[in-house]
């Protein structure tokens, strides 16, 4: 009867310490009550259960119940009462306690049930919960040491997928509000620097260079950047354009190369390429056409890295219109050095004469002047020595493109002048007139009615007022009247007098993406005439598929229906009389 009376005592004991065990241990050092554990007398009575086989059903079972349940209750708590930051904290010290307890005095088979529950109620029961309360905040305010600890703890429960997705959310909602808002267009390409650059250091020291999460990244960005098809491609391109100008005081070349690279990895993301391209060209042909550019060796730089990215092709006509420039000076060294420029050259001017091959250059529109006779008689002496030099070829003067350095005599001093060629062809009037109305001057010159508006605002409305209109305003009129400016006065010798110039995305812009569409239109016939000559014979359905994997611009299958029904119409396709949907190749 004692040896069962006292099992039966022992029993008792063993049912209670098990509870106690399982309540108090979640306490770190100090139990539920405030009691202080004893981690040697624990170790010891956990042997004990473990000799007499007791230590799975009597101890680890109920251990195990017990800290699920505290945990569900904690975490649930925590999370409300808690912002995120600290909340991954408290989970990552919760883990590295049970992790302790494994070794101190639990057996080795319990670390894994153990980890699993406490990060299953911890972790894996609030994931959606912590990414919808803190995860905007922590990208917004790139906190790397916190994003680095939800992503190594999101690993260990198998949610790294939320996470990517939380990722793609985020970067597609944050950027869209300013991708699509109009009025932020200035800001838009600087915005986007600086938000790929902290995504990018976010990938690199919170998810460890994840290659899942640098695609995320790719992808979001992606779609980002085109949602509004080709506008984010001109950007880029007049951004550029703004760096690569002359006057980005304190910027480095080491800088300005950096920029360049940052710009590129922009560039790579965006669909309409043949956008970027027709504008970065027609801003690089005034860069280098007035001598605009900040550097010569950032322009070729650029042009290199954009070769690397896209191939010759892509460059071909940038690289031509460089070649054009570098002949252009042996051209005029030539010039300068021939009998006509000896004998026949008028004396006081100098001129320097780009000659552009066509087919490299933007199309300008001619826009006619009636020259001085000087400047005529210099033109006239040029095209004779060019066409003997160069047989067979055609010269077309772009007088909108010239510019001239006027030396002019004030009453208070010389000065000279840096003017376009129609300022100067308008200002050398007065050299013959001390009074000239706007319809003097327009017939005297020859010049558009809009063109000469702008070329005289500049002259007597602008910030150097070479010229003095009356009456006095704003706007030219066609009953206005101009004389020379007799109290013009400046500190420098020499000045520029810029040129008013017409809003840029009124007219030019739709110009320049008018053509980048027209071009389109050729390429899309030519690839349904390369792909039908192959094939002979093919579905409507596996041309459009075939069109996508050639074409290298975003297009709607609308549009690609518009270009077969147009090569349907010229005869280079037909549909089959058996199926609508087919189409043959006429040779």
């Amino acid at each position: 009867m004692r040896l069962g009376s006292t099992s039966r005592s022992s029993d008792s004991s063993i049912r209670s310490s098990s509870s106690r065990m399982s309540f108090f241990a979640k306490g770190g050092e100090m139990s539920g009550l405030g009691e202080a554990i004893d981690r040697t007398l624990l170790s010891h009575l956990l042997k004990m259960f473990t000799a007499l086989g007791m230590y799975s059903d009597s101890f680890e079972k109920p251990f195990l119940e017990c800290t699920s349940e505290f945990y569900a209750t904690e975490g649930v708590k925590y999370l409300q009462q808690s912002d995120i930051p600290d909340y991954l904290k408290h989970v990552e010290m919760r883990l590295q306690e049970e992790h302790e307890r494994c070794i101190l005095y639990l057996e080795a088979n319990t670390r894994k049930p153990l980890i699993a529950t406490t990060e299953k109620q911890l972790l894996q029961q609030h994931t959606s919960a912590i990414l919808e309360k803190g995860f905007t905040m922590l990208m917004e305010a790139n906190r790397v040491k916190d994003l680095s600890r939800i992503y190594t703890l999101f690993q260990r429960v198998d949610a790294i997928e939320l996470l990517k997705q939380a990722l793609s959310s985020y970067i597609r909602g944050t950027g869209q509000g300013i991708i699509m808002d109009e009025e932020k267009d200035k800001e838009l390409v600087p915005f986007l620097l600086e938000f790929k650059a902290s995504l990018d250091r976010i990938l690199e020291e919170s998810f460890a260079k994840n290659e899942a999460f640098s695609n995320t990244i790719k992808e979001s960005f992606e779609h980002l950047i085109n949602l509004r098809q080709n506008r984010p491609a001109e950007l880029i391109a007049k951004f550029l354009d703004e760096k690569l100008r002359a006057g980005n005081k304190g910027t480095s070349e080491e800088e300005l190369e950096g920029i360049l690279d940052k710009v590129l990895v922009l560039f790579r993301f965006i669909q309409g390429k043949d956008v970027f391209e027709a504008f970065y060209k027609k801003d690089l042909a005034k860069r280098l056409l007035l001598g605009k550019s900040a550097s010569i060796d950032a322009e070729k730089s650029m042009i290199t890295k954009l070769k690397t990215e896209c191939g010759s092709q892509f460059t071909n006509k940038l690289e031509g219109m460089f070649k054009d420039v570098e002949l252009s000076k042996e051209i005029n060294e030539s010039f300068k050095q021939s009998s006509q420029a000896r004998t026949k050259l008028p004396s006081g001017i100098e001129m320097s004469v780009h000659v552009l091959t066509t087919g490299y250059w933007p199309t300008y529109p001619p826009m006619d002047v009636k020259l001085p006779h000087e400047l005529n008689v210099y033109q006239d002496i040029f095209k004779e020595f060019y066409l003997s030099k160069y047989s067979g070829r055609r010269l077309m003067w772009q007088n909108s493109l010239g510019h001239c350095v006027l030396k002019v005599e004030f009453p208070k001093g010389k000065k000279e002048l840096a003017v376009s060629l129609f300022q100067s062809v308008v200002l050398m009037l007065f050299n013959d007139a001390q009074k000239l109305s706007f319809l003097d001057i327009k017939d005297s010159t020859g010049i558009e009615d809009k063109e000469l508006r702008r070329t005289l605002q500049s002259l007597a409305c602008g910030k150097v007022r070479v010229l003095q209109k009356t009456p006095k305003g704003r706007d030219v009129e066609d009953k206005d009247s101009f004389v020379f400016n007799d109290e013009f006065s400046a500190p420098l010798y020499r000045i520029k007098v810029n040129a008013i110039q017409m809003k840029e995305t009124v007219e030019e812009n739709t110009s320049t993406t008018e053509r980048v569409f027209q071009d389109r239109q050729y390429q899309v016939d030519a690839a349904i005439v390369r792909i039908m000559k192959t094939r002979k014979t093919l579905s409507h359905t596996l041309l459009i598929t075939e069109l996508f994997q050639q074409l290298k611009f975003p297009i709607k299958p609308s549009d690609i229906k518009k270009r077969i029904e147009s090569l349907i119409d010229r005869e280079y396709l037909e549909r089959d009389r058996s199926n609508p949907q087919i189409y043959n190749y006429l040779a």
